[in-house]
This record gives C-alpha cells, sequence and structure tokens, in this order.
C-alpha cells in the first residue's frame, strides 16, 4: 500500500513512517521543515527514513495548496491512505504567533481534505492528528470522547477542535471515511525539544533549574510514542465503521490511561539520566491546564489499542536516545 504521512520529519511522522516501512508499505512523505525548533533535528530523523528504499520525501508546505495540486498530479494515483499529523504544535507558542497555526492547522487541514476529495482517487480513508488539548476548561476525569469539547483555553486547542469539525463536515458531506486522534501527551526518542520532558532532560543535563509551573501540582497522561504509533497504525487498518447516523468519522484518544504528577514524573526522568534536577515552582501559565486523563475503552474496544510502555521504562529508552543524540552533535 501507497500512504501519504504529512508531517513525515516530526516526531511523530517519523515512529509512524519506520513502523509502516517495517511492515512493507510505500511512505510518500511531506514535510516543510518549519524551523519551530532546531532543524538538523529534523534531518537527522529524515536521514533515517531516507535509509529505506520504501520512502520518498517531498518538502512541501501542505497549506500551499496550488503545491500540494501540482504534487498530486504525478502522485496522487499512488496514494490508497493518508495519515495526516502534519500541524503547528504548542500550546504557548500559539499566544505568540497566532497566524501561524489557522495557517497550518485550518488552512493545511482543508488542503489535505481536499486532496483527499478531488485529487488522491485510490483513496478510501483518512487518519488525522488530533489533540488531548481540544478537552481545554473540562474538569471531569477521565476525558471521554462523548464529552462535550467547546471550551479550549489555548488558539492550539480550537484550531485542532475546529478541525474535527472540518473533518465531521467532509464525513457526512462526501462519505469520506476518517478516524481523528486524540494525542495525550506524547514522548520518547526523537521528541520534540519544545516539549516539557525535553526541556527537563535539557536542564537536568546541563545543571540548570526545571521549572514546575502550578507549583509542581499538574498531572499529564504521558503516552510513550511507540503506544501512540501502534494506535495509529490500527486505525489506519481498520476502516471507521458507519456511526447510526450512516456517517463514517469516528474520534478516540490514544493516551497511557495513567496520569503522573509532574514532580514523579521529573524524579523518574532524574533516575533515568543519573542527575538530580534542581527544582523551581512557578505559577500556572495561560492557556495550560492542571490534569490531562484519557478514557480510552472505545479505542480499546473498536482498535485494539492497549498502552504497554510505562514511564520508567519509557523515559529510560529517552534518556539513552537523549545521550546519544547530544553525544553526536
Amino acid at each position: 500500500m501507497a500512504i501519504l504521512v504529512t508531517g513525515a520529519a516530526g516526531f511523530i511522522g517519523l515512529h509512524v513512517s519506520e513502523a509502516l516501512l517495517a511492515r512493507g508499505e510505500r511512505v510518500l512523505g511531506i514535510d516543510n521543515l518549519v524551523p519551530y525548533y532546531d532543524p538538523a533535528l529534523k534531518e537527522a530523523r529524515l536521514a533515517r527514513l531516507r535509509d529505506h528504499p520504501g520512502f520518498t520525501f517531498f518538502p512541501l508546505d501542505i497549506a500551499e495548496e496550488e503545491a500540494m495540486n501540482v504534487w498530486a498530479e504525478t502522485h496522487g494515483r499512488e496514494v490508497e491512505a493518508v495519515v495526516h499529523l502534519a500541524a503547528q504544535a504548542g500550546v504557548r507558542y500559539s499566544l505568540e504567533q497566532p497566524m501561524a497555526y489557522v495557517r497550518s492547522n485550518l488552512v493545511g487541514h482543508m488542503v489535505i481534505l481536499e486532496l483527499c476529495r478531488h485529487r488522491l482517487p485510490r483513496c478510501d480513508r483518512l487518519v488525522y492528528a488530533s489533540s488531548s488539548s481540544v478537552y481545554g476548561a473540562n474538569r471531569k476525569m477521565p476525558f471521554s470522547v462523548e464529552d462535550r469539547v467547546d471550551h479550549p483555553v489555548s488558539l492550539y486547542a480550537a484550531t485542532k477542535r475546529a478541525d474535527e469539525l472540518l473533518s465531521e463536515s467532509y464525513a457526512r458531506l462526501y462519505d469520506l471515511p476518517q478516524t481523528g486522534l486524540r494525542f495525550f501527551t506524547v514522548y520518547g526518542p526523537w521528541g520534540r525539544p519544545d516539549m516539557a520532558y525535553y526541556s527537563f532532560a535539557e536542564a537536568i543535563t546541563e545543571g540548570r533549574p526545571v521549572t514546575l509551573y502550578n507549583r509542581g501540582r499538574m498531572r499529564r497522561d504521558f503516552t510513550y510514542v511507540d503506544d501512540v504509533t501502534a494506535g495509529v497504525l490500527a486505525a489506519l487498518d481498520r476502516l471507521p465503521e458507519p456511526r447510526p447516523d450512516g456517517v463514517r468519522h469516528r474520534i478516540y484518544n490514544l493516551g497511557n490511561n495513567r496520569p503522573v504528577e509532574l514532580e514523579a514524573f521529573v524524579r523518574a526522568l532524574e533516575k533515568a539520566l543519573g542527575r538530580r534536577a534542581e527544582i523551581r515552582y512557578a505559577e500556572m501559565q495561560p492557556g495550560d491546564v492542571v490534569e490531562t486523563f484519557a478514557d480510552i475503552e472505545a479505542s480499546r474496544r473498536d482498535l485494539g489499542y492497549e498502552p504497554r510502555i510505562g514511564i520508567e521504562e519509557g523515559l529510560a529508552r529517552f534518556a539513552a536516545w537523549f545521550r546519544r543524540y547530544r553525544g553526536g552533535h
């Protein structure tokens, strides 16, 4: 099968692409390599993928409709499924650069939907990335896909919820089967430097203080990247069943289902790195939430999803990669 993966040079994009290649799929990877964080990390991820004969990379911006249409004229007939992971990530950056989120997350998502509708004649499914951020100010735990999600606390969250609604309309109007996946704080090797766990590791290694917001009283449903990757492939392998209204659009949580206090997370990271952290406490930041906690019963039932990697093992794997990567740069 030939699969288009957007955001292929990203953290989850790398792992999903490698898993698809390992099982014999062809991967057409798209990424614009935007310098939101060090492009050298994206290039290093791409180097791993370029070594595989089944991978082809195209440096494209999904928000550039004309360029994407030109690409589809040559390659569109090969594509049998799309895994859409490209997006402008990060909650705090959305406070500084809101238009980057409108362009990448809203315009880019629409371009992919239109591509699937008009220019990928063999494509019969779209799996796309959403986020636990859509749960926003919700207080009921754990977060269920049945919960209302109309109180976002960041622009990033608002754009990811808008993507879900755009997909709902295309599934309903054009019978485009789609599966949306709400990722919960994904961590692991080759991760994003803007994520808290990565910046914690840098601070601990360099002897700088680690800042815990809300005075450390935060809980996150940290989910190891291999577990998320397995969930993405499971969604890709299963056409969404029609709902009672006949629409083939399903949304699932991909989380670990075991929230961890941030301070306990830092202690586990200390152990993995073999160094103590200097911790400083600060007040809550705008756009942040106190806790995330995934209800994964629907994912278990429909996708056979079952997270297997606990925090200590996951952080040990991340720390081993982190030391190797930093040692090579």
